[in-house]
């Protein structure tokens, strides 16, 4: 690596940098040059010498794992194919391929997304004999996730009542020989906890660890480093950016980590190089009202910037005109792209206003969070052909595909399926194998014959499909098998446009295969390695590459780690931010909302705006608003206040913060 890591780097960066030996605590503030810090590091121990097989990188999203291996490749100018920079999720993955046998799955598992987990809790409940009101799957789903992320016990505050469900969707995972989501995590640490060998050969493997975000790290990942982590161990994160509490983070690891590695070296990064000095001053204004943190204080180099703006609407409708008219405003005066602004909601319920003002405006628009293309209907039938190919003992996606299109394979044929797989305990693909060749089959002779093309057909496609090159050719050939277009033709018959758009999607699925088997840094291009590629990166929201040009338009939660030139925050009121939901759920507490307001400060560069309304539509009717006290918390001299139509005078300003503050000390 050619570069002079003093100039390149501030003394901080440079200290967290070559800091290679023992553990090591990066507290790294918004915008301080995390990321940097990380790849340098990388890069620096590659200098020295290391090997790349020895260094293991952990992070929270594939979008960010991919970030950091690309600017160690350009940093290092080397192709660096035995290093691990990997999500959580996706490292537990290649854990549990090695050695997932020693737990009794097969090693070609399945890896079930939410909407799988969702179909085997459902079809578990029915034959348990659950009542339809009795299965919010949705909610009995979450519930799952927290008992095995450890956030809730049974007896404690879990619902006994689904005892018995859980441990018959944990054995059904095992027949259909499938991991859920929180497994990757699970399975991993009980294989090192009953099998030592295997935690062993994974120590010996890794000498150096490294974790990003570590503030967003639950309990078992925390559990999952401290195994894995020898001495050479780095975390980076920011307690102050600790937003996923009910996602399982806990950001009391840090202090975890401090107790397990008593002789760690500190190092705080404080200079921010993203927002004005003023953005910065408002963030450090509101995080310092938080009792539970580390002491730091964000500076910039940067000029002070502009003030930050806060508007008062009438109603939802005047703020959303508001933001478009401002945007269209500041891309015209400023010639900024569209690109440069990201508007920030608190929940999901506050875009349609915004949505709505923006189509009317022709501003062309991202709402990060919506459907992913892995859940489309279409793309979700073609990949479950694949999963079946792959893997014919994944009973959801069996059921999912057995009669879609249809091909006369109908309920009466399914339940007598289902009966042998229940009674002899075995897959659903078993027990049609079973029918067809054993004497005495209760099926009809249509039925036996339906079953046994379903069969033929996938057992034909398995062969070519798990041999040779070039799936894309033959997921296309697959395709045009099962006639997928006369199935969409026929499901919308009233509509031959959405027919098209949806067969297009089939089509952009396939180039897709084909673009990542071509893809050179790919050594590994078989079916199954595309289908655990693609269930991980379901778990993020995809970024399109053509959505550059358009606003962003997202939660705050979604917003973590992005920055953008402009910022809205839209609806900061009380019951909003902070969440009335969320602070009654944590018995009044109301820190970690503080801490996401702060996440939404601090993606801001140059202009903050932030907008309250004094009243909007909620469930049907219209209700008074007041502004979010946090407001309240950013230093005065950092503001100006307006009215809707006119900006307001100085006394004005302060009379409406006195009103403010006399509503809050009611």
């Amino acid at each position: 690596m050619s570069h002079d890591l003093r100039t390149e780097l501030n003394d901080e960066q440079y200290l967290a940098v070559t800091s290679i030996d023992g553990p090591v605590l990066i507290i790294a503030g918004a915008g301080s040059g995390k990321t940097r810090v990380i790849t340098f590091r990388m890069a620096h121990m590659l200098d020295k010498g290391i090997p790349q097989s020895q260094i293991l990188a952990l992070t929270f999203t594939n979008k960010a794992a991919r970030e950091m291996a690309s600017r160690v490749r350009e940093l290092t100018g080397k192709k660096l194919q035995m290093l691990t920079v990997s999500t959580f999720h996706a490292f537990g993955v290649k854990v549990l391929r090695e050695d997932i046998d020693k737990l009794g799955w097969r090693e070609n598992f399945s890896i079930y997304d939410d909407v799988d987990r969702n179909q085997l809790i459902k079809e578990t409940g029915r034959e348990l004999g659950f009542t339809a009101d009795a299965l919010d799957v949705y909610a009995i789903g979450n519930l799952f996730s927290q008992i095995k992320t450890g956030m809730k016990f049974w007896g404690e505050g879990a619902n006994d009542q689904y005892r018995h469900l859980y441990e018959e969707y944990q054995s059904g995972l095992k027949l259909f020989n499938a991991v859920d989501f929180d497994d990757l995590i699970i399975l991993p640490l009980t294989l090192f906890r009953e099998h030592p060998e295997v935690l062993a050969k994974y120590k010996e493997r890794y000498q150096y660890l490294m974790v990003d975000e570590f503030q967003d790290t639950s309990i078992q990942q925390y559990q999952f480093m401290k195994a894995l982590a020898e001495r050479n161990v780095c975390v980076v994160g920011d307690d102050d950016q600790s937003i996923y509490s009910w996602r399982g983070a806990n950001y009391e690891n840090i202090r975890m980590f401090e107790k397990d590695f008593p002789e760690l070296l500190e190092i705080k990064l404080e200079q921010n190089y993203r927002s004005t000095g003023t953005i910065l001053a408002a963030a450090n204004g509101v995080i310092a009202h938080n009792t539970n943190r580390k002491e730091k204080e964000l500076w910039s180099g940067n000029d002070s910037g502009k003030p930050i703006e806060i508007y008062i609407p009438e109603n939802e409708a005047d703020e959303a005109d508001f933001v478009s008219e401002m945007i269209q405003t500041i891309r015209m005066n400023e010639k900024r792209s569209y690109a440069d602004f990201g508007v920030l909601i608190r929940a999901n319920t506050l875009s349609r206003a915004v949505e709505e003002a923006f189509l009317e405006a022709n501003i062309p628009y991202l709402m990060s969070g919506g459907t992913s293309f892995f859940q489309r209907k279409e793309i979700k039938d073609i990949i479950s052909y694949l999963r079946v190919i792959a893997n014919p003992d994944d009973d959801i996606n069996l059921l999912r595909i057995i009669n879609t299109p249809r091909r006369g394979i109908g309920r009466k044929t399914i339940e007598d399926v289902s009966a042998i797989a229940t009674g002899r305990k075995c897959s659903l693909w078993e027990s049609i194998q079973a029918l067809l060749s054993e004497e005495g089959s209760p099926l009809s002779e249509k039925s036996k014959a339906d079953l046994e093309t379903f069969s033929l057909f996938i057992q034909e496609h398995r062969t070519t499909m798990l041999s040779g090159k070039d799936l894309s050719a033959k997921v296309k050939k697959m395709v045009d098998e099962i006639d997928y277009w006369s199935y969409l033709v026929q499901e919308y018959q009233k509509n031959e446009k959405a027919a098209r758009y949806k067969f297009l999607n089939i089509d952009s699925l396939i180039t897709s295969i084909s673009t990542w088997e071509k893809d050179p840094d790919n050594m590994k291009t078989s079916l199954y390695d595309y289908l655990n590629r693609i269930t991980l990166i379901t778990r993020d929201d995809m970024e399109e590459d053509e959505d550059s040009g358009k606003v962003n338009l997202m939660t705050i939660h979604a917003s973590k780690g992005l920055e953008f030139p402009v910022v809205f925050i839209v609806g900061a009121e009380d019951g909003l931010i902070p969440h009335a939901r969320c602070v009654e759920e944590t018995g009044g507490d109301v820190e970690e909302e503080r801490r996401l307001f702060y996440v939404a400060i601090t993606r801001a560069r140059d202009k903050l705006f932030i907008t309250s309304c004094r009243r909007r539509r909620k469930m049907g009717g219209v209700v008074e608003c007041t502004p979010s006290p946090f407001l309240e918390e950013i230093p005065a001299s950092l503001v100006e206040y307006h009215e809707p139509s006119q900006p307001v005078e100085t006394d004005e300003a302060i009379d409406i913060l006195a009103k403010m503050k006399a509503r809050f000390t009611m």
